[in-house]
């Protein structure tokens, strides 16, 4: 952090764009609250209550993917008022659940089938990483993130030193808790072996299979695994859907699934 701070916290906003919201929940439930409460002045939250949309920040927290045009110009007023950017969640940090319609074979019909008039509405296209508008300083995946590694990102942040998020996959996890692999003992489609670490193992260690929230891994063979879902059935639609379905736009996985990996006519 620059000098200036010594004789004040850092301030802190948190903004939210298109998402469900669960990051911020995170951020309200207990050690992160505390860690903000106690660390760093919050001007700007409007779920807490704090709201100063415009006032220049130490360090902001953006939620959700931009939608509209509209959303473009705030997050880069967000941008050019804040010292140090973290764009938290699937949705900031690669488009999220709703990049999905980027595999419609219809293009835009969804939006005639749900609005009235669709050409009222400013829409751009497919959701994509904040960083693709704006220089993004650090990156939080996850669906929602893990409070561990906010709190990490926090301390490191005003430690001055840089953020070091786990680049292991989510099997690293696994194996250290004890958790049978879901791949080879039961034959399910798990995105574990490309997905980055972090969350504990959370799905699989409730017997469900990961769905790759926290983005890939370093080093990831996504071939490879794809070959694998295809052996237990499924076909490259379904597979593009898998990698897909949180992580959204990112490079490692835009190319499951195949040449044929379009989704079907409804988003």
């Amino acid at each position: 952090m620059t000098e200036a701070l010594a004789d004040r916290k850092p301030r802190l906003g948190v903004y939210a764009f298109s998402g469900c919201g669960g990051c911020q929940a995170v951020l309200l439930d207990g050690a992160p609250l505390l860690a903000l409460a106690g660390r760093f002045d919050v001007v700007h939250f409007a779920a807490l209550g704090p709201r100063a949309a415009e006032a220049p920040v130490d360090v902001a927290l953006v939620e959700g993917s931009v939608s509209t045009s509209a959303d473009v110009e705030r997050l880069r007023r967000i941008r050019d008022s804040s010292a140090y950017l973290a764009a938290i969640g699937a949705c900031a940090a690669s488009g999220g659940a709703q990049s999905l319609r980027g595999l419609a074979r219809d293009g835009d019909r969804w939006l005639a089938d749900l609005y009235p008039h669709p050409e009222w509405l400013d829409v751009l296209g497919t959701p994509v990483p904040l960083a693709r508008y704006v220089r993004v300083d650090a990156v939080l995946s996850g669906c929602p993130i893990d409070r561990r590694e906010l709190v990490r990102l926090l301390c490191d942040r005003l430690a001055g030193v840089a953020v070091r998020p786990d680049r292991r996959p989510v099997c690293m996890e696994c194996k250290q808790l004890g958790v049978a692999c879901l791949v080879v003992a039961r034959g399910e489609p798990c995105l574990g072996p490309v997905t980055r670490a972090g969350c504990g193992a959370l799905c699989p260690r409730g017997g469900r299979a990961c769905y790759a929230c926290f983005g890939p891994a370093d080093l990831v063979n996504v071939a490879g695994l794809g070959a694998r879902l295809a052996a237990l059935g499924l076909g490259p639609e379904d597979i593009a859907r898998r990698f897909r379905f949180v992580a959204g736009d990112v490079d490692a996985f835009r190319g499951a699934g195949g040449a044929a990996a379009r989704g079907p006519e409804t988003p």
